[in-house]
């Protein structure tokens, strides 16, 4: 009930009589309208309070949002220029590798070449060096034969010998030269002893010198074509060896660039895919931060617009009670309430005086009083029935009526104040219950990110253990491989060496018995003249076919088949190691990338973390100044013995006593 009905209510209960009183309506009202403009004030700074934090989250969010933003762009660019690097070098090493490639193809293609010229320029020297071979044992079988013919047949004919040696096939060209034009001297005194048969010794001996002389020279020079032709393929052979390994070494340091290139390329490759995926969470990211900060503008915007609404009506409302307080106040209210309630206090005190002794009504009164106060309880009946016995009849029933308004005003700011507790409880039990979800569900939430981060931690520990363990197995199956390669290569070098060794002393060892079976077979055929017999058969050589030839051919083979199957070997190994290689580094690649993510994805947990702590202490901040403010309400808003109800009946009871007191003096007064 609003103090001003309180009033009306009063006048009416009092019936005819009105006493004075402390406070009059006016002043009242007055009191009524100052409180409200001071409970205005209030409210209106607590909202300003309220509004100022809202707005300083919204400065402090949209800072951080921006921040945030500005940070994502600056992300995105850098990941594009990152994945532009790294797509280029990957670009530029597949042409670098292609190149490398190339260079290989060509290396080896030269190799190849050279490899057909020196086979066909050793087969020319072979043929070559058996023409000479063959031409030197024949000027030595024909001085041999000369000089047997110079001491056993003096009439022998030496021309004869010589023209048989130039019809020979193989002759060489030189020593086939020199004995046509030897033939075909013009010296008539030696070209007449060569043809006189059966001289004297010692004539033929002379006239034969030149041609003994002219054999030797031959042979000798020969012999010196021999070693010069022999020198030239040593040096040719050196060179095509120094040729070779020059292409073999490129060759190898090609393919080690390139492997080192195509790994290379590889990790730039992985790199663009890790740098695109964070990438795509990058901008996705500066959309979701974008449309948060766009949206809390709109919010912010919003909230400031109806802030300074009701900042608005908060004031106009503070200027309409200034102007009611300052109507009211006018003499034209004020003073002509003061001239009305005066009249009546001068016939309330005319009253007082006729009633001075009228002592048996308030004995009646009081015991009324105090029966009331017994039977409901009240101390204040009680007390005012102990008052009532003492004092003057008129101040009795002024007593009575100030009770009755001091009842009815308790009566209406309780109510006030019922409202005011009511609101107050209401709101704050949703801020506590709303804040307490608040912060266990933040608790739950940081205990999750926690674990998450945690997770992550060990599993990053986990993947390094794991690059660390292939680590130590590639640099383990390098280092096998490296003591098998060169094991291996020197398998092969020692079985190539052996090989061209076992060639060359079978070359020798055929070209002898040929040339052996062959020369022993031309001499006997050639041969016209009679011979000391020495031999059941020609000589053809103490190896042959089924001896040392044979053995050798056997032990070729093996070394062949050991060349061979260490290649095989060398090559297989390879490959193992190759493929072992590549997916130890495509799995290191790819555990690498796994770190990396989870890494990344553990920074933004962290962040997930610092910020959620930040609103748990905020939010847990705000549940103890709920809690506080709970605190300070209790006092006087929770129940402490007896409920509202029962103190609004309570007062309501004491109040009908009141009236009813007042009843039976202002009726005693009446008659």
């Amino acid at each position: 009930m609003r103090p001003i009905l309180a009033f009306f209510f009063l006048a009416h209960t009092a019936a005819k009589e009105v006493e004075d009183v402390s406070v009059s309506p006016v002043q009242k009202v007055l009191q009524m309208m100052n409180d409200m403009k001071i409970k205005g004030l209030h409210e209106k700074q607590a909202e300003e309070v309220t509004f100022s934090k809202f707005s300083q989250f919204c400065t402090d969010t949209s800072s951080a949002k921006a921040t945030a933003i500005q940070d994502g762009k600056d992300k995105i660019e850098q990941l594009s220029a990152d994945i532009q690097k790294f797509d280029s070098d990957a670009k530029v090493l597949s042409e670098e590798i292609f190149k490398l490639d190339s260079d290989i193809t060509t290396a080896e293609k030269d190799k190849s070449e050279a490899t057909d010229m020196r086979k066909k320029e050793h087969a020319d020297f072979l043929k070559t060096q058996a023409d000479y071979l063959e031409n030197i044992a024949d000027l030595e079988e024909a001085l041999t034969r000369l000089k047997s013919m110079m001491a056993s047949s003096p009439g022998a004919s030496a021309a004869s010998l010589l023209q048989t040696m130039i019809t020979k096939p193989n002759v060489n060209a030189n020593t086939k030269r020199v004995l046509t034009s030897f033939l075909q001297s013009t010296d008539t005194e030696l070209l007449a002893g060569l043809e006189v048969t059966a001289p004297e010794a010692s004539v033929f001996e002379s006239q034969s010198g030149g041609i003994v002389e002219m054999i030797e020279k031959l042979g000798a020079k020969l012999q010196d074509e021999k070693s010069q032709l022999e020198s030239e393929e040593m040096s040719a052979s050196h060179s095509f060896d120094m040729m070779t390994q020059s292409l073999t070494d490129t060759v190898e340091q090609h393919l080690e660039t390139r492997n080192s290139k195509v790994v290379t390329k590889k990790k730039m490759e992985e790199a663009s895919g890790s740098a695109k995926g964070d990438l795509a969470d990058a901008q996705q990211t500066l959309v979701e931060d974008t449309k948060y900060l766009e949206d809390l503008k709109i919010t912010c915007e919003s909230k400031t617009k109806e802030f300074a609404a009701r900042q608005k009506l908060r004031g106009e409302e503070m200027d309409a009670l200034e102007q009611a307080i300052e109507i009211i106040s006018d003499g034209s209210v004020s003073g002509a309430a003061e001239t009305h309630l005066g009249l009546i206090q001068k016939k309330t005190t005319l009253v007082q005086l006729r009633s001075v002794n009228r002592k048996p009504t308030q004995q009646l009164v009081k015991s009324f009083l105090k029966a009331q106060g017994q039977r409901l309880g009240s101390n204040l009946l009680a007390a005012l029935a102990m008052r009532v016995g003492d004092d003057q009849f008129g101040k009795v029933k002024k007593m009575i009526k100030d009770m009755i308004v001091k009842l009815m005003e308790e009566a209406t700011e309780e109510a006030e104040h019922k409202g005011f507790c009511d609101t107050e409880l209401s709101t704050n039990k949703q801020t506590r219950d709303s804040k307490s979800t608040s912060v266990d569900e933040l608790m739950a939430s940081l205990e999750e990110l926690q674990a998450t981060s945690k997770q992550l931690m060990s599993e990053v520990s986990g993947l390094s253990e794991e690059v660390k363990n292939i680590d130590a197995a590639v640099a383990s199956a390098t280092s096998v491989r490296n003591e098998e390669k060169a094991k291996n290569k020197a398998t092969m070098e020692d079985a190539t060496v052996a090989k061209l060794a076992v060639e060359k002393a079978m070359r020798v060892l055929s070209q002898f018995y040929d040339k052996a079976s062959k020369a022993t077979a031309l001499v006997q055929a050639k041969t016209k003249q009679p011979v000391p017999e020495t031999f059941d058969k020609p000589f053809t050589g103490m190896g042959g076919e089924g001896g040392i030839l044979g053995m050798l051919e056997v032990i070729l083979s093996d070394f062949e088949r050991l060349a061979r199957e260490t290649e095989e070997t060398e090559t297989v190994s390879q490959k193992d190691y190759e493929a072992f290689m590549a997916d130890s580094q495509q799995d290191k690649a790819v555990k690498n990338a796994d770190i990396q993510h989870k890494q990344s994805k553990n920074v933004k947990i962290n962040s997930d973390i610092a910020s959620t702590r930040r609103d748990l202490k905020s939010t847990q901040e705000e549940l103890s100044a709920a809690m506080s403010y709970y605190e300070k309400l209790k006092p006087s808003c929770v129940d402490a013995g007896e409920s509202y109800e029962e103190r609004v009946q309570r007062r309501k009871d004491e109040i009908q006593s009141l009236e009813e007191s007042l009843k039976i003096l202002t009726g005693e007064d009446i008659a």
